[in-house]
Parts: C-alpha cells; sequence; structure tokens
C-alpha cells in the first residue's frame, strides 16, 4: 500500500482582526495610537474598528489525503480558503493547528512572479528560483534552454525582471515552476493571467506534468479547465471540506451551491399570480444548477400557481448581465407556445441546448401577459440569478472569454488553402447544432 503524498490532519488557520499591538513602536506609531485613543474617547462606546481578539477561521478542522499523480482541482467560492491552503501546503505561513505530511519537493506559482527578486534578471532568477527547490546548477543549465523557449522571453533575458510586462512575468514564473521537475506543483488562477496562447500553453504543460507521474494541485474559477486537466477535486466551503471525489462529482456539487444574492425570489401579483419556482435544470440529470457551463445543453422551469383562472396567457422571461444589459429574451409564443389557460398550478419549461451566453454573471426577470391586452399579470423583477462559466471547446479555451462579448454566433467553417500560394479561403456556413 502506497503512502500518501500529501497528508493534511485537522488543519486550522485563524486569523485576527484589527491592529496588531507591536513590541517596538516608532514615534509616529506612537503619536499615531494616542489619536486613536483618544478618538475613540469621544466616541463613547461607538466602536468603529474590530477588536484585538476578533478574528475568523479561514481553514477549520480540515483534512485529506492526496495521492502521487493526481491531478486535483481545489474548487470554492471567493473566501473558501483556497489561497490558504495553498500558502501553508507551498509553506509560506504557518497553520494555527492541524498537521501536514508532504512527501516530496514542492514548486509552487501562487501568483505572478511568486520567488522572483525585481532586481535581477530574468536568467538570475531561473537560477535563483530552481536553487529555492533544490535544485543543482548542473540540473538548471540543463533546464534552461527549455525554460526560456516556453516563456519567450528570449530577448529579455537579461533585462531585470522588475521591466517585464505582468505577461512576461508570468510566463516566466510559470515556466520555471513547471520544468525544474518537482514531485508537486501547486497553481493558483495562473490562467487567469498572460494571453490565449499562454493559456492553452499553461493547460498543455500541467497535463504533462500530470502524466509523468507527478503530482498537480490546480486553484481556478474556470471549471471547463479544472475538468479538462484534473481528475479529482475537493471543494471547501467558508474553510471546511464541503466534498471531495471525481472532478465530475466535486463540479457537479459546486454548481448546484447557491451563490449570494442568487436564491430564488418569488412574487405575487394583484392579479393573484405567484411565481412558485425558477430554475435551470441540468438537460440530463433535470437538477436545478446556479451556475453552469457554455455551450451545455440545459432548460428552464418556470412553475406559477393562480387563485382565478387566465386565459389567453403568454411568459415572458428577460436576462440581463451584470450591468443591467438586457442581453436576450423567451417568450412563448416565439417558442411555439401557444396562449394558453393559467390556472392552479401550472408549469412552463424553455429548452436551452447549447447555451450561449459569454461567461459572466445573469438576472432574470419574469412576465405574465394576456393575448392583446398591454396589462401586465405578473412583473417579477430580478426574480432569480445564476453564473455561466467558460468552456473548452476543442482544446481552444481563450475562443470562451468573457471579453469576447454576451453571446456566441454560431457557426461552422471549413478552411481551403491554395495550393500556389499561401492563401486561406475560410467558407463559413451555419451550424447544425
Amino acid at each position: 500500500m502506497t503512502h500518501p503524498i500529501i497528508t493534511v490532519e485537522h488543519l486550522g488557520k485563524y486569523y485576527k482582526l484589527g491592529r496588531s499591538p507591536e513590541k517596538y513602536q516608532s514615534l509616529r506609531d506612537t503619536l499615531a495610537g494616542q489619536v486613536r485613543r483618544m478618538r475613540r474617547g469621544l466616541v463613547g462606546k461607538r466602536r468603529t474598528s474590530p477588536s484585538l481578539d476578533e478574528g475568523f477561521w479561514a481553514l477549520d478542522d480540515l483534512s485529506f489525503s492526496i495521492q502521487q499523480g493526481d491531478r486535483i482541482g481545489v474548487i470554492g467560492r471567493n473566501g473558501a480558503g483556497k489561497s490558504t491552503l495553498l500558502k501553508i501546503l507551498s509553506r509560506i505561513t504557518e497553520p494555527t493547528r492541524g498537521e501536514i505530511r508532504i512527501r516530496g519537493r514542492v514548486a509552487s506559482l501562487l501568483e505572478v512572479g511568486t520567488g522572483f527578486h525585481p532586481e535581477l534578471t530574468g536568467r538570475e532568477n531561473i537560477y535563483l528560483n530552481g536553487a529555492v527547490l533544490g535544485m543543482g546548477k548542473a540540473e538548471i543549465r540543463r533546464k534552461f534552454d527549455e525554460i526560456v523557449a516556453f516563456a519567450e522571453v528570449e530577448r529579455f533575458l537579461d533585462t531585470p525582471v522588475k521591466r517585464y510586462s505582468s505577461g512576461m512575468y508570468v510566463r516566466l514564473a510559470f515556466s520555471v515552476a513547471a520544468h525544474l521537475e518537482p514531485e508537486i506543483l501547486i497553481v493558483d488562477e495562473v490562467l487567469a493571467v498572460g494571453d490565449a496562447q499562454f493559456q492553452n500553453k499553461c493547460l498543455g504543460k500541467m497535463k504533462n506534468v500530470s502524466q509523468s507521474g507527478r503530482t498537480v494541485l490546480f486553484v481556478s474559477h474556470n471549471m471547463a479547465a479544472i475538468r479538462q486537466l484534473c481528475n479529482t477535486g475537493i471543494l471547501l466551503k467558508q474553510g471546511q471540506l464541503a466534498t471531495s471525489g471525481t472532478i465530475d462529482e466535486v463540479i457537479s456539487h459546486y454548481l448546484q451551491s447557491v451563490p449570494k444574492g442568487f436564491t430564488f425570489a418569488g412574487k405575487t401579483s394583484p392579479h393573484g399570480i405567484t411565481l412558485t419556482n425558477a430554475a435551470i435544470l441540468d438537460a440530463q440529470t433535470h437538477k436545478p444548477l446556479h451556475a453552469i457551463t457554455f455551450d451545455r445543453d440545459y432548460s428552464l422551469q418556470l412553475n406559477f400557481q393562480a387563485e382565478q383562472p387566465i386565459t389567453n396567457t403568454a411568459v415572458v422571461v428577460r436576462i440581463y448581465d451584470s450591468v443591467g444589459t438586457l442581453v436576450s429574451s423567451l417568450c412563448t409564443p416565439e417558442e411555439g407556445i401557444a396562449p394558453f389557460l393559467l390556472k392552479d398550478n401550472t408549469e412552463i419549461k424553455f429548452y436551452l441546448p447549447h447555451l450561449s451566453l459569454y461567461p459572466g454573471k445573469y438576472t432574470a426577470s419574469v412576465f405574465v401577459y394576456r393575448s392583446s391586452d398591454p396589462a401586465v399579470y405578473l412583473e417579477a423583477e430580478e426574480a432569480f440569478g445564476f453564473e455561466v462559466h467558460p468552456a473548452i471547446i476543442n482544446d481552444a479555451m481563450w475562443a470562451y472569454r468573457p471579453d469576447h462579448g454576451i453571446v456566441r454566433i454560431s457557426s461552422g467553417g471549413q478552411v481551403h488553402r491554395s495550393e500556389n500560394n499561401n492563401l486561406a479561403l475560410v467558407a463559413v456556413s451555419q451550424s447544425t447544432k
């Protein structure tokens, strides 16, 4: 029986809020402290800042184990404790309680340029970073050309890295961490920085690292990237382990969780119509989701209750992005649903094949009308909300990023290249999805 390469037992990390008293203070700090104390005396019992004793557990009684060669996706919303966990595993910070056992050399890329000295050149930082990871000079020299070629910084190799752009910085930092053959590679949101080509290179390199038997811990809010790279996952919620298992199971659990402000808000109209439920359902499992993935199949289910029957009813759903722009609408007549009788409990379902909303946060408002009647019989503004996550299709994650717009125009195409020259003619035809 093999021993886990990483074992975490009852891990906890506590942070204090407010200012911590320093043993030694400068004259400026002493005067500032006197002013703060005088102010507290003026405001009486009203306190505007947390006391020294207040704090929170970023991680609380966290336990799990990782086997060699596992590709672990660490998932959770902002503030769940993901970055704190990686900093402890990377020995950047100490835990408040609990125990961690790591068998092997760890390389970390937690933020742009982790471990780099700004005054040193790119060449010098490669050797410095390798030495920190425990590499010998001969080992670093053997990998040097491969590191530089991957980072694409040949022209600036002897320039201090403080003059690098953020993209150059992160390319070199990732290249060093990935090529110096650590047993464990820890990466936090590296795909959020850099251009499209580099993001795909990172993903491919991490695949190669994991396939060589080394262990990868990958934190990202990009569920498509995590699904493609990782085989197992852990879901953190408020510093605790919510669930662990196969990556598909963990992502499914995460997508079903309710983000803050996205809960369903039912509403009753003066006409006695109540929107009792609104949910986006997975096309296969039919489970309600609050976060969905671009280009997958879903359905939108609406449930109404009417005190009195209403004839010739039509339902409209308007979808808005995070800044309030009307992105799209769903309307029962346009979807081939004839005006209907709304009475008792009525369910309406819209099918959403290959959802084409780009990644981001959206809200939806629901309206009930009668044909040939301008009056609104139900007006449920911001009835529910949902998130759309990116997807990787045909190994191209760059084509589905939020900065590419709001809605994707679906099309198919073929490339025809002339034999006589380098001219490529692209014939685009409407997709038959």
